[in-house]
């Protein structure tokens, strides 16, 4: 018995023994390999913003000359809308719209590799956007758009897979999904529902891949939904919101996911226009197949210099936009105010109340009608997304403002329709369908007021309004147009940008 004891203790020592050299040749033979995403989102300028601070592609090329420096395994990646809405994609160049094409000529030279759709690549014709998809030397994905016979579109991808080599020729593979909203309608285009086309593609990636990466253009909430619908995604990575963003949603982690630490999924946006950018290292261990991510947010200022070929690139598109404005009417270069306050056209501003910037656009347009009333406008038709800093104001920038222009109307309308055109702008809040006035306010007591006055639904008001307004196409307001009952067309005056730009000359 004693014997057996022994025996048995020694075997144990042994098995001890083994399992440690196991680990110990495990761990030798272990490699961590470091892949870097530099992700952006939501570009629609190619020149830096906030007065040159922020911003600008010729940096974010630079970046990621840097990044390659560091690690060769680098990707770059945008989760949606480059094509529209921008100034300089309004610019008409031989017959046509830029619509997008200085947005991929400057992708292209800054190196991106991969894209996925956001809502406002839709805005342009099918012409154009199949132009631009042929034109991009990076890949375009989308996991749940599809054409308008219900098929992908040739030149996009529904999941590639990104390999990368290890030094010691081992291959890692992430799979990537791209899921995009459907509130840009277009007739060439069909969305698929987001969660069950992710979960379709994860499936597929299943056993194929190391990881798998969602690249999106969702709101929040929808990540957030993703996330808890489809545990298996290890990282979300996404646009939309023009706001830099990072959680991490608990939900239970897969029995077969790579994630090591269970801290849930974390989901990252960046700021729009490359204010911001995220750098994603994610570190997977050959042995273990285990996944860690380390992100940073990283602002693009100019401490990051220049990157000369992109800058190039960004000039010669700046040079035929201009040129095309100067066609138009305008001298983009021409500085038409000095102001002493910065104007605020952020996007999360302009969509939710007043701002010294909108304010100054219901005024010109009050000035542009005899006899106004009030001005309404959608807050949507400020594109600008940026905060003017004190100082010259050019007529690029009142471009930038209102990159799709349009009339100013004057229109004879009845107060119950007012009202409720009032009450649907209010609702609207958050979007572009928020409606930004002159002459108009609100008390949670007596309602409407116009001209401090209580509103009277029985008589007509004179308003002076966006052409855009009243072509029913705005959320919501689909009753607004002028074949509504009771609105009638008194004047069509300029374009809302000349009016404007009149407007900044009286400030001193």
């Amino acid at each position: 018995m004693q014997n057996s004891k022994r025996w048995t203790f020694a075997a144990q020592t042994l098995l001890i023994s083994l399992g440690s050299v196991l680990s110990i040749a495990q761990s030798s033979l272990a490699e961590v390999v470091n892949i870097t995403l530099l992700h952006l989102n939501d570009i629609y300028e190619i020149t830096p913003v906030e007065g040159g601070k922020r911003g600008g592609m010729a940096r974010v090329a630079t970046l990621r000359k840097q990044l390659i420096a560091k690690n060769p395994r680098t990707f770059t990646l945008l989760a949606g809308d480059a094509f529209s809405p921008s100034a300089l994609g309004t610019a008409q160049v031989n017959g046509k719209r830029l619509a997008g094409q200085q947005m991929v000529a400057t992708m292209n030279a800054a190196g991106f590799d991969y894209a996925t759709l956001g809502n406002h690549e839709f805005d342009i014709s099918k012409e154009d956007f199949l132009q631009r998809l042929g034109e991009s030397k990076f890949k375009w994905f989308s996991s749940n758009v599809d054409d308008e016979a219900g098929q992908p579109f040739s030149q996009v991808d529904r999941a590639p897979i990104l390999m990368v080599k290890s030094d010691r020729g081992a291959t890692i593979r992430i799979g990537l999904i791209g899921l995009t909203l459907d509130s840009n309608p277009a007739s060439y285009v069909r969305y698929r529902d987001p969660i069950e086309m992710a979960k379709t593609q994860v499936s597929a990636l299943r056993g194929k891949v190391n990881a798998i990466v969602a690249v999106t253009h969702l709101s929040l909430e929808e990540d957030q939904q993703l996330a808890a619908a489809v545990p298996e995604i290890d990282l979300i990575l996404g646009g939309h919101e023009h706001e830099n963003i990072q959680q991490w949603r608990l939900v239970p982690r897969p029995q077969h996911s790579s994630r090591c630490i269970d801290q849930g999924i974390p989901i990252f946006k960046a700021d729009a226009n490359a204010r911001t950018v995220y750098i994603h290292t994610l570190r997977y261990n050959t042995v273990n197949r285990c996944l860690t991510i380390d992100s940073q947010l990283q602002p693009i200022t100019p401490a990051l210099p220049e990157d000369p070929a992109t800058a190039k690139v960004v000039q010669t598109w700046l040079q035929k936009g201009f040129q095309a404005f100067r066609t138009s009417g305008f001298e983009p270069n021409q500085t038409v105010a000095t102001t002493t306050e910065f104007l605020d056209g952020l996007e999360e501003s302009v969509r939710n109340r007043p701002t010294n910037l909108t304010q100054l656009i219901a005024k010109a347009m009050m000035r542009e009608i005899d006899g106004s009333e009030l001005a309404i406008f959608n807050s949507g038709s400020v594109r600008i997304d940026d905060r003017l800093p004190a100082g010259a104001i050019s007529q690029y920038d009142v471009i930038r403002i209102l990159p799709f222009g349009g009339k100013v109307l004057s229109v004879e309308m009845p107060g119950d329709l007012l009202k409720r055109v009032l009450d649907q702008g209010k609702a609207n809040r958050g979007t572009g369908g928020y409606l930004q006035t002159a002459n108009v306010q609100y008390d949670e007591k007596t309602g409407w007021q116009i001209q401090k006055q209580p509103l009277q639904t029985n008589r007509n008001y004179r308003v002076a309004i966006n052409n855009f307004l009243m072509s029913g196409k705005e959320q919501n307001l689909g009753f607004l147009s002028l074949q509504a009952p009771g609105v009638k067309l008194i004047a069509e005056k300029r374009d809302i940008r000349f009016a404007v730009i009149q407007e900044l000359q009286t400030i001193r």
